[in-house]
């Protein structure tokens, strides 16, 4: 089984350890994540996946949002693991934010009422995989990334910080580098248990 496309997913991995040191030009980083969006499948076509690229300094704002956001609720004897976490984000080169414009979902919600209750859930469908193709993508230039979930306690404040649309969902942000360590390796349940064939 030779093929480029799968060999991409099987070295995808999540990348906790990353510096800013990439090896690729931001629109390079840009052209990746351009074409995933045009690219990328959604319900009835409804292409609402919105996408925000954090570089630099306002990569490294948005997880001073995130530890100023959990330094208020944590325990503060147990903060400590999740402020070197969150530091490890930022040593990152960019973040990208994933959102679903929630104005698109209900436009469709009220067009076909007869599926309503689908078009929230499909919309997430739709943003897994534009997240996957991200990621993908990336590994296979070189970059190392995770994909993490700290909404909705960021949410107010990215939505002020950049200006985003209130209709705008926020669903997952992935913090992305040169990988400085190789994860270990995982353990996986014998594909034989999970895929079933029948003819």
């Amino acid at each position: 089984m030779k093929n480029t496309f799968l060999e991409a997913v099987k070295d995808r991995r999540s990348y906790y350890a990353i510096n800013k040191e990439v090896a690729i030009s931001d629109e390079c980083i840009l052209e990746i994540i351009n074409h995933a969006v045009f690219y990328a499948p959604s319900a009835f076509n409804s292409q609402s996946a919105r996408i925000v690229i954090l570089l630099g300094s306002q990569h490294e704002t948005l997880w001073n949002i995130a530890k100023d956001t959990l330094k208020k609720i944590i325990d503060p004897n147990r903060f400590a693991v999740t402020e070197e976490k969150i530091n490890g984000f930022a040593n990152g080169y960019g973040t990208v934010l994933f959102f679903e414009n929630m104005a698109t979902v209900q436009k469709l919600q009220n067009e076909f009422s007869l599926y309503k209750d689908n078009f929230p859930i499909w919309s997430h469908h739709a943003s897994g995989m534009l997240q996957y193709i991200v990621w993908t993508a990336m590994e296979s230039e070189g970059l190392g990334a995770s994909l993490q979930h700290y909404n909705p306690l960021i949410d107010d404040e990215v939505k002020k910080t950049w200006n985003v649309p209130a209709d705008y969902k926020l669903i997952a942000q992935m913090p992305f580098g040169n990988p400085v360590k190789i994860p270990e390796e995982k353990e996986h349940i014998p594909v034989s248990e999970r895929v079933k064939l029948y003819k």
